[in-house]
């Protein structure tokens, strides 16, 4: 059975899974195009990519792939602050195994809208005094930024203002294996889904 079918499937069940926005073949294509710049940036160097839990884990391990660069790789889990409302703050729940002195370090993103997580995660890094920090993102929302001075450097994507689901992207933990990016049916949402 196809991988295609299986969105047809969840939206035979009702799920509100819609169209796809971006094909796995567009993604893989502009995946290799940022690991050849990220390469090119790096040249001599070893970078360490490091990537929140879960959602950037699919894109990280295709970056990974795709960068003919010696580098080590890296996870960290952050949650919202429950009390904050929207912008109200991230805590770190993992913290990364490696340190941080004297390494480039790249953040692996998979979606960058308000900049309030990368803003947190550069705070929290740039204290640790990597020689470099930057970072790279799938999806970009520019016109969501709360924050300016964030050092987002490479760019896969810019998307609208939709909710996605599929390559890593999931909501309640749910349609992360979809294999292309797909459009989330907000108004078919189920009440438990929405109001998480």
């Amino acid at each position: 059975m196809s991988r295609r079918s299986a969105a047809e499937r969840l939206r035979a069940d009702g799920q509100p899974i819609g169209e796809v926005y971006l094909e796995r073949e567009e993604i893989a294509a502009r995946v290799a195009e940022l690991g050849r710049e990220i390469a090119a940036a790096y040249t001599g160097r070893m970078p360490l990519l490091v990537a929140p839990l879960k959602s950037s884990t699919v894109f990280l391990a295709d970056l990974s792939r795709a960068l003919d660069l010696d580098h080590q790789i890296d996870v960290i889990e952050l949650a919202p602050y429950s009390s904050g409302g929207p912008g109200g703050g991230v805590r770190l729940l993992k913290d990364l195994d490696c340190p941080l002195e004297g390494r480039d370090v790249l953040l692996v993103e998979d979606v960058v809208d308000t900049g309030l997580t990368l803003a947190f995660l550069t705070r929290c890094f740039a204290e640790r005094r990597p020689a470099s920090l930057a970072a790279v993102t799938l999806l970009d929302r520019p016109y969501r930024r709360l924050v300016e001075d964030i050092s987002l450097r490479h760019i896969g994507f810019t998307v609208p203002d939709e909710l996605f689901a599929g390559y890593g992207l999931g909501l309640d933990e749910r349609w992360r294996a979809l294999p292309d990016l797909h459009v989330v049916a907000v108004d078919e949402l189920p009440a438990a889904i929405d109001a998480a």
